[in-house]
Order: structure tokens, then sequence, then C-alpha cells
């Protein structure tokens, strides 16, 4: 959310879950001795991605690395925050003109960096239905991709490098069917609508993987074994990178050993069972290509839906997407207290006595220490008049309606924190705040 690891908001985060990230200084301990143009990273970050991203792009100058060949992912998709998750910094179409200036640097300076990850993932967990999960995704990267032509880029320049994140959970045959449309759905939107040449800007490419929402409190244990369906889900629907969730998650930050099995879990299915000797498995089965064409009818019916709103952008600045979802929500666990929908362990197969949770994720108060100690180093050993410089800069080029991502890759360079150069956008763009007409 843009806040240094000493701003007050952020207390009790840091040294909870990931790591914590104040300037460059941090990244550089992060990839010392890993060799940049070997690996390909990720980065989960949103609301502030467009600092995280230039951060990556600057270790890899000061390290002498060939940018151009650079590669990773940024999640970077702030529409799905306002919708999903709640991590956003700046209003809606100022976060928006953000993500534009990340893909239009990535394609000039870094073209194998995927810039955006668009995140149905977050949308499903906060209670869409797969046909919505996938249509809300495909409007927000539809948003991204009108603006970025907007500004004078060719579709084939970028389309290639945006990718998805999408869920997993509830039926096989179901999830399945959804990304098989959400595919064909794509090829069709970006060669006719957007007149795409390349075929690799047609391809929808993914990581999918079993999502939390599924898991239960309740035989904690048997979360196991939906993970294991999850991890098979995905497998047959063709994804090209696979995340799982781990049993624990229904009740705490996953721990090492339950992380660990589900990488196991994975490994089992690439090395035992085969599923990556055929693409597409279930193609030709008339029960799933019913569905496929089921789904994909559904998920057109809320894309339109979303253009009768005047458009996802508009939506989501007067909270109707987010209404939407959360009465999805509500109606999903009306049916699961009902016993409508049925979840094994909750209202079907219950026990007595419940085995409770042993394990739990520990605040680390060393790391926290640690992190506010460096920071406070950084601060008071870095280039002051540099660094000012440099955030001057930032303001200046956010003012001029310029891409700001070459004065960021400065900033950070000159040892600026995060929470700094949001400071400097918020005194361009100022805060979002959620709509209260609904």
């Amino acid at each position: 959310m843009g806040l240094d690891s000493d701003d007050p908001m952020a207390e009790g985060e840091v040294g909870r879950v990931g790591m914590a990230v104040d300037t460059l200084k941090d990244f550089e301990i992060a990839f010392d001795k890993i060799d940049l143009e070997k690996i390909t990273v990720s980065l989960t970050i949103n609301g502030a991605a467009v600092t995280l991203i230039a951060m990556y792009m600057a270790l890899a100058e000061k390290r002498g690395y060939d940018v151009s060949k650079l590669r990773g992912t940024a999640q970077n998709d702030i529409l799905k925050e306002f919708i999903g998750r709640g991590t956003w910094v700046f209003p809606v179409r100022q976060s928006i003109k953000l993500v534009g200036d990340t893909i239009m640097h990535a394609a000039k300076h870094a073209p194998l960096y995927s810039p955006v990850s668009v995140c149905g993932y977050h949308i499903r967990e906060s209670g869409a239905n797969p046909a919505q999960e996938i249509a809300y995704a495909f409007c927000i990267a539809k948003a991204y991709i009108d603006h970025v032509l907007e500004r004078g880029m060719d579709i084939d320049d970028f389309a290639s490098r945006l990718s998805f994140n999408f869920d997993i959970y509830g039926n096989l045959f179901e999830q399945v069917a959804k990304f098989r449309a959400a595919r064909r759905i794509w090829a069709t939107m970006i060669k006719n609508d957007y007149h795409a040449k390349n075929p690799k800007s047609m391809w929808m490419r993914m990581i999918a993987g079993g999502g939390g929402a599924g898991l239960t409190i309740e035989q904690p244990e048997n979360n196991i074994v939906r993970g294991a369906y999850y991890a098979l889900i995905s497998a047959l629907s063709g994804t090209q990178t696979m995340a799982l969730c781990c049993y624990d998650e229904a009740y705490t930050i996953p721990s090492e050993k339950a992380a660990r099995l589900s990488l196991r879990t994975m490994q089992i299915l690439i090395e035992e069972m085969g599923l990556c000797d055929t693409v597409d498995p279930l193609a030709g089965s008339y029960y799933v290509e019913t569905l496929t064409n089921q789904m994909e009818k559904r998920i057109l019916a809320e894309m339109k839906e979303v253009d009768t709103l005047g458009g996802i952008v508009s939506a989501v600045e007067h909270g109707h997407i987010q209404n939407s979802v959360s009465k999805q929500a509500y109606l999903r666990l009306k049916k699961q207290q009902s016993g409508e929908v049925r979840k094994v362990g909750v209202n079907c197969y219950e026990m007595d006595e419940q085995e409770r949770p042993i394990e739990y994720h520990a605040f680390d108060e060393e790391a926290h220490t640690a992190q506010l100690s460096r920071l406070k180093r950084i601060k008071s050993t870095r280039d002051q008049a540099a660094a000012q410089r440099a955030l001057t800069a930032v303001e200046q080029d956010a003012t001029a309606d310029r891409n700001v991502m070459p004065a960021i890759i400065e900033a950070v360079k000159a040892y600026a924190t995060v929470g700094e150069i949001t400071k400097c956008l918020l005194q361009v763009y100022g805060r979002y705040e959620e709509p209260t007409d609904l």
C-alpha cells in the first residue's frame, strides 16, 4: 500500500508475511549472488507496483545486466484490488495510468518482462462465480489495453506479455470448461476486436491453482486432498504455471511443512502421473465440450453486463462490481449454510470433536527490528540531496502526465523509499476513497 516499514500504519505487518521492501537495498540483499538473467521473478505487488518494478530494473542496471533480457512478472493489477483485495493507494483512473506506464516502459526497454498479471483469482476468492471471474478479468485486461492503445502503442507491441492469474475450486469439469472457454474468448477478442496479427498476442498465458476459499477450518487435513484435486484441475486445464494453496491456509499463514507438501503434490503430478504428456486431455468429451460452450455464453453475458454499466472502469469507480461480487459471496454462503451446496466436514460428514490446528505462523520480532534498523541507516547515510532531486523529478513527471517509470528508477537508485515515492505521487494523484452511494 506504499507504506514504509516505519510507518505507524504498517505496525504489525513487517515480519509477518512476505519480505519487507523499503529501498533498493532490500532488493540488493534479496538477490545477492543470484544471476538475474537465469531466473524469472514474480513480484506480488499492486498499489505500489510501479516502484517495485522500477527497483527490479534499477537493480539489473546497477549490476550491469542487459535489461532487455530481464524476465519476470509483476502482479500489478490494480483494478482487481478495488474489487477483491483492498491494497489500493491512488484513485482508479490514476492507478490505471500507472499500470500503463509500466506496460509501455517494459515494452520499450524490457520486452521479455510481463508487467501485468490480471487476477481473476482474487475476484473469485471474494465471492464471484466462475463466469464472473473470467468476465471481470477480461474486462480489466481490456481497460489496460485500451488505455495503452490510446497512448499510441500497437496491440502486438505488448499483448503477448500480458498474463493472467486464475482461481480453482469447485466442480472439476466446470473449472476445466471455464479455462477452455476463456482461451477461446481471449484469442477471438484480441484477434477480432483489437486486430492483432502476432499469434502470440492471442495466447492466454496463465497461472492457475487452488484457491484458499475452497478450504475449510473444519477437518483441515481434508484440504490436502482438496489441494491435490485443485492441482489436477490446473493440469487438465492447460495452465502454463501452477500455484497451489496449502492445507492450513484456512486458518493461518502457511507453515513451511504445509508449503512443502503443496510443492510435493505438484511434483508428484509432474513426475509420476503423466499430466504433462499431452495438451487439453479432456478435449472431445461431449460433456466437457458442452460445458465449455455453456461457460463461454455465461462469460460473454457477464462481459456484456459490464458494458451496460459503462465499462469496467466506471463500474468499479461507482462500486457496481464490488456490490455484485459481495452479493454473490452472500448467496454462496447461504447455499452452504442451507446445505444446498455440500461441503465435506462443514455441512455434511461433520465430527463432534474437531481436531484443532496446532501449528501457526509466528510473528518474527527480530525481522521487524532488523528491518526498521536497516531503513533508518539507509535514510541517514544516503546522498540526501540526490534523493530529494530524484523525488522532485517524480512529482514533476506525474504533474506533467509523463511516464513516471524513468524518474522512479532514478529515485530508487538514490535510495528513495517506497513511502517517499508514494507520497510524491499522492501529491499529484490524490488518494482513492470507496464509493458510498450504492
